[in-house]
């Protein structure tokens, strides 16, 4: 009998991502690297399930998306386009006493929290919605005149001695080519994007696409963040999952809605549950968008952003068009309401952006479970990953009884037999007790437990890692019973 989940905290979270092969500090032997971090042999899997269920839920139950991968390395008049040259920045406050840096916009988000948990959520609103006419008229007198009114002191030296809000450019420059007279200042892209609307054409004729139609890509982005915490939250180095959406022009809005909830039912559908999942519109449009919404989870820190939705117009194809000099037109053959083809236009775009690591860190969170079991002296805490069975790294673990009397060797046998239809581990190192907690605490679903009875009947039993409960099934069943289980299938299909 299991009690209600004990409350975790964010450094236990950390902790057990590192002690059992989830997520490393990058460089640790040399103390680190702030806001870099390298994913274990655990990670890495559930991250590429991640990866794997968001790519299918794009490209395969879609017919009008395709996915491509663009290089890191563009040209440097993409990001003149995009507007990152120019635009592309955080405002930034320094504390004179503490020499610490902040975003001036996340204290004012901060402070609105406050007003939040205190009751006061008109207070909140209205705090938010001065902070985004400022920052949009790029009022930065009046963004630091706004922190000392609220009385937003450093949390390090608690003091209001703030230096003026300066424009930062969250960039990073490097130079190409073989002399250094002769290289280019080029930047890694601060988004994926980019490399999808300057193939836009490129897709859509070689794949003879029709309006409404989109183009997926997985890729890493680099922003150099004033301020990097949170764990795997905010980095410098992450990885994006986007698709740009290409629609009519006057039908943005229509697919918008559609996105937004195609994609919380996505979220939904990888386990993470409706009440620590919501919507949240933006106070502050980016300045290639007119409508914006972001879908936030719940995570040991707050609600805070997972995945964008946004309305981008013609903003990104109509620069690039005026920026290369190369049309970024699409033909409709399509006929209106008056029985003639919409011709040529640049087409609007819908983008949905959800960031692989916070994906990876809201399903780590919400899968990481204490609780308490048993009663009396029998009491104790149980730790485990109570993960999707087609996301966890392992899906099933094979562990005999013992290692003598051929148990260890039929052991082998079946956990070889499952390897070509899922990932299957044997462990026979120590009590089966703590081999299950083991299994447990890397969040495998399935342990197979070889015993003598397996030897006589070659029947094993099965333990389900959520409940515990244990069952008896014949080894020739396992392939197709675990099978069904772990499969992605089981994911695509609530979407």
């Amino acid at each position: 009998m299991s009690k209600p989940a004990l409350t975790n905290s964010l450094q236990d979270i950390i902790s057990h991502a590192k002690e059992y092969g989830f997520v490393f500090p990058s460089s640790e032997i040399y103390d680190g690297l702030q806001a870099v971090y390298d994913y274990g042999q655990n990670g890495v899997e559930l991250k590429n399930n991640l990866k794997t269920a968001w790519w299918k839920a794009m490209t395969q139950l879609h017919d009008n998306i395709v996915g491509i991968d663009a290089a890191i390395f563009m040209h440097p008049l993409t990001w003149k386009a995009s507007g990152h040259v120019d635009g592309f920045n955080d405002p930034m406050i320094d504390n004179k006493d503490s020499k610490k840096r902040y975003r001036a916009d996340q204290l004012l988000e901060g402070k609105a929290e406050e007003y939040t948990a205190a009751g006061e959520a008109e207070k909140a609103q209205a705090l938010l919605a001065e902070m985004g006419r400022l920052l949009s008229a790029e009022d930065l007198a009046g963004v630091r005149d706004l922190i000392i009114a609220e009385n937003i002191v450093c949390p390090i030296s608690k003091t209001a001695n703030w230096t003026e809000v300066r424009q930062f450019n969250l960039m990073f420059s490097t130079q190409v080519g073989s002399v250094a007279e002769d290289s280019s200042l080029i930047y890694l892209r601060p988004e994926t994007a980019q490399g999808i609307f300057v193939n836009f054409l490129n897709v859509q004729k070689t794949g003879r696409m029709k309006i409404p139609f989109g183009i997926a890509q997985i890729g890493k982005a680099f922003r150099n963040e004033i301020v990097a915490r949170q764990f795997t939250f905010r980095m410098r180095e992450f990885e994006q999952m986007e698709m740009q959406f290409f629609v009519r022009p006057g039908t943005e809005m229509e697919w918008y809605s559609a996105w937004k909830e195609t994609r919380m039912k996505f979220h939904k559908a990888v386990g993470l549950p409706a009440e620590k999942l919501k919507f949240h519109d933006h106070e502050k449009l980016a300045h290639y968008a007119n409508a914006a919404v972001d879908i936030e989870f719940e995570f040991p820190f707050g609600f805070r952003e997972m995945e964008g939705i946004h309305s981008r117009t013609d903003f990104d194809l109509r620069n690039h068009q005026e920026l290369s000099k190369k049309k970024q037109q699409y033909f409709d053959a399509e006929l209106d309401a008056n029985g003639k083809p919409y011709g040529n236009y640049i087409p609007y775009v819908v983008e949905t952006s959800v960031g692989a690591d916070r994906l990876f860190l809201a399903t780590f969170c919400n899968a990481f479970t204490k609780e308490t079991v048993g009663e009396g002296e029998n009491e104790k805490e149980r730790t485990y990953l109570k993960l999707h069975p087609a996301l966890a790294p392992i899906k099933a673990a094979v562990l005999p009884l013992v290692k003598k009397d051929g148990l260890a060797e039929k052991g082998e046998a079946i956990a070889q037999s499952l390897k070509s239809s899922f990932r299957t581990v044997y462990d026979d190192g120590g009590a089966i007790g703590k081999r299950y907690t083991r299994q447990d605490l890397i969040g495998t679903p399935f342990c197979i437990a070889v015993d003598y009875q397996t030897m006589e009947d070659d029947t094993v039993t099965i333990r389900h890692r959520d409940s515990m409960e244990q069952e008896r099934v014949s080894i020739s069943e396992l392939k197709e019973k675990i099978g069904y289980q772990v499969s992605m299938e089981r994911i695509l299909e609530n979407i």
